[in-house]
């Protein structure tokens, strides 16, 4: 009846009160898990049109949808292997990762790596300290072919066993490297997310030379020869100037331990094993390393597109000599620059832009070579 009190929806309170929140503690599980990859880069998709070798798996899928479109009169729906580039550095024509609308006075303007591929939803966090990880199916076999030294092998449960994991699980057993087997999840978690292909090589931290050291070794020799990097950032030209370095006779490389590439993986790759063979030394100072170096006898010279000095009248070749190359975005450092004894160009046609920094310093210790050998 109207009034009665017993009403058992008779409401108690005058409003309801608030909410307790998380705190922003589940604030993460609200977001997307990222960009999911096109099917075309994805090598597990039928529709995948990679330049990497084609799984087993996704050559069954296609070949199945080929055959269903067959018998149904339609197009088959499939990727074209081999016609997008899904490697981690690209090249057109020039070295990986340059492009023609990024190449540097001096030395070369070159783009930095590319770099890896993440999947959709994974954090990319590697370690920077202790052991690396060398990823990826070919650059595994290429390390382990040139020799890299190595710690251990990781090959990833159920993935497609091709030529090249085949190659490099015999190599590693025939080198004694220990080969573990863990799951996916696992190499996820150890490579941060990174696109692994179900294989990782792990090399230790590199042992740099002291920098006092490597001088007076070079000093030793008949006619000294270093190579100073001023800021270089992408490892594999470190990598290709180590082993120019090595292919003509030089006798060390030294960069700063900061805001540069050190000997990666992926530089001990592109050395082709010749980062074992030449001193590398890393010093907190550059400029102040470069003049420790002249005090020593050592003619230093910067490589600079418009240096006074053409390399092939560059007659303080035959001496000690130290030669600076520039880094990809900005060439010499004005410090450094400053510091140099000469700034040394190549010649080139007119039409043609600067050189890669690898490509430049190539160039140069080879005209280096020639000269000393008359």
């Amino acid at each position: 009846m109207p009034g009665n009190s017993q009403n058992a929806s008779k409401r108690t309170t005058s409003k309801k009160g608030a909410a307790g929140g998380s705190g922003g503690k589940n604030r993460s599980g609200l977001k997307g898990r990222g960009k999911t990859l096109p099917a075309d880069e994805r090598p597990w998709h039928k529709g995948y049109s990679g330049t990497e070798k084609l799984p087993e798996k996704t050559a069954r899928k296609q070949e199945k949808e080929r055959r269903a479109a067959a018998a149904e009169g339609r197009a088959p729906k499939v990727g074209q292997p081999g016609t997008k580039d899904t490697t981690w550095g690209r090249s057109g024509g020039r070295a990986p990762g340059i492009t023609r609308a990024q190449t540097t006075r001096g030395g070369g303007r070159a783009a930095g790596p590319r770099g890896p591929r993440v999947a959709p939803g994974r954090r990319s966090n590697p370690i920077k300290e202790g052991p690396e990880l060398l990823l990826g199916r070919n650059p595994v076999v290429e390390a382990l072919r040139a020799l890299v030294p190595a710690t251990a092998l990781y090959v990833a449960q159920g993935i497609d066993i091709d030529e090249r994991v085949a190659e490099a699980v015999r190599t590693s057993g025939d080198r004694g490297i220990p080969i573990l087997e863990i799951s996916r999840a696992e190499l996820d978690r150890l490579t941060g997310g990174v696109l692994h292909q179900g294989i990782g090589l792990q090399v230790p931290p590199f042992a740099y030379e002291n920098f006092d050291d490597l001088v007076a070794a070079a000093l030793e020799q008949t006619a000294p020869l270093l190579v100073a990097l001023d800021g270089i950032t992408d490892p594999r030209n470190v990598g290709a100037v180590i082993r120019s370095v090595a292919a003509f006779g030089g006798h060390g490389v030294f960069m700063t331990e900061r805001r540069a590439a050190g000997i990666t993986a992926t530089a001990w790759r592109t050395s082709a094993g010749a980062a074992a063979r030449v001193p590398v030394s890393q010093v907190v100072n550059l400029t102040r390393a470069i003049k420790s170096a002249q005090k020593q006898g050592f003619t230093a010279i910067g490589l600079d597109a418009d240096g006074e000095t053409d390399l092939y009248q560059l007659e303080a070749a035959v001496g000690p000599l130290l030669v600076v190359v520039g880094s990809e975005g900005r060439g010499l450092s004005r410090l450094v620059g400053e510091t140099c004894d000469l700034r040394v160009s190549i010649p080139m046609a007119s039409d043609v832009e600067s050189l890669n920094a690898s490509v430049a310093a190539a160039v140069t210790l080879a005209e280096v070579a020639r000269r000393r050998s008359l």
